[in-house]
């Protein structure tokens, strides 16, 4: 009987020794209450307080959470009427006021987020709340933060999930945004036509320009041209005088028999010619050739008296010949 009563205190302390351990998981921190008073927090780890007089009130989750903010009707500063949800993200810093401050942690910062975010967007036109998502995340992360400072929760973040206004607002944006757009594609247009024009002109008046250049500098070269045309061309007079006066009619007869022989040899180099006539007065030209004879000596210092005798006579062609020869040609002019 002894042993059996020894047996079950002993189980007894055990059980009371085991109901006395709190172990705390990571990421949590548990209230400890003496009869219904909070007294300390357990940290994670083993943890002993003796049952029966200490017992556990809260288990406060200390990790980063997250509650959504459910859809609702919001009416803008202008009166537009847009549906709009979120996020919000928080975590606990002092498990007691978390706990023993606010009934329910989660439901209170619900309606704190969810009344906050109808008095900032309500403050905004309508173009501001879809636009400025941002400032309307900061100012809610401001006053939220500040709201829920006594309960010991520190808010990290709050984010705008989706505004979205009426159909017939939508439409209306719609046409608003292709209107501008097309606006300013015409604007574009307009200003790359000004643009182009004026390019144009300016090209044409620089073309003006530098072709009234052109044409002034042609015309000054054309002058330079035959003014150094005009100067050779009496340099060439002089020139052909002063032989006349030195030469006598050798000379002459020289210049007549260049430009004969010249003007005879332009009729050889025709492609079109096959026969080439030459007039009776031709025959005269081997008298002028002589006279050039004549003029050669007189340069290499063999003078011969300016007479008659000085041009050797030419033979006469006969009648006979000439027929002959027109005959074999089959023209009736004499060729040579």
């Amino acid at each position: 009987m002894g042993l059996t009563l020894a047996a079950l205190a002993l189980t007894l302390v055990l059980f009371y020794l085991f109901a006395s351990i709190k172990i705390v998981r990571q990421g949590y921190q548990y209230t400890i209450e003496h009869f219904g008073r909070f007294t300390s927090v357990a940290r994670p780890g083993f943890n002993f307080y003796p049952a029966f007089f200490y017992r556990v009130g809260r288990k406060v989750n200390m990790m980063e959470q997250v509650i959504d903010i459910p859809g609702q009707e919001i009416i803008t500063r202008d009166n537009a009427m847009v549906s709009t949800d979120g996020v919000v993200f928080f975590q606990v810093l002092d498990p007691a006021k978390a706990a023993y401050e606010v009934s329910d942690l989660l439901v209170a910062l619900q309606q704190i987020t969810t009344t906050n975010l109808r008095t900032v967007m309500g403050s905004m036109d309508l173009d501001e709340t879809l636009s400025k998502r941002d400032e309307i995340n900061a100012r809610l992360l401001g006053v939220v933060d500040h709201a829920t400072n006594p309960w010991g929760v520190k808010i990290t973040r709050v984010e705008i999930k989706d505004i979205r206004p009426p159909a017939d607002i939508v439409n209306a944006m719609g046409r608003q945004m292709k209107a501008e757009r097309e606006k300013r594609a015409n604007i574009l247009e307009a200003e790359g036509s000004r643009a182009s024009e004026i390019l144009r002109a300016e090209g044409q008046k620089q073309a003006r320009i530098l072709e009234a250049e052109g044409r002034k500098e042609s015309a000054f070269r054309d002058a330079e041209a035959r003014e150094r045309a005009a100067q050779a061309e009496a340099s060439a007079t002089t020139a052909v005088s002063d032989a006349i006066e030195r030469g006598g009619v050798q000379a002459i007869n020289y210049f007549v028999a260049q430009k004969y022989v010249e003007a005879i040899g332009k009729f050889a180099t025709s492609p079109n010619a096959k026969t080439i006539l030459f007039p009776v007065e031709a025959t005269q030209l081997m008298g002028t050739l002589g006279g050039i004879g004549a003029l050669a000596k007189e340069a290499l210092g063999e003078a011969v008296p300016m007479t008659s005798k000085a041009v050797p006579s030419v033979p006469r062609v006969t009648q006979e010949e000439r027929k002959s020869l027109a005959g074999a040609s089959g023209e009736g002019s004499p060729a040579a």
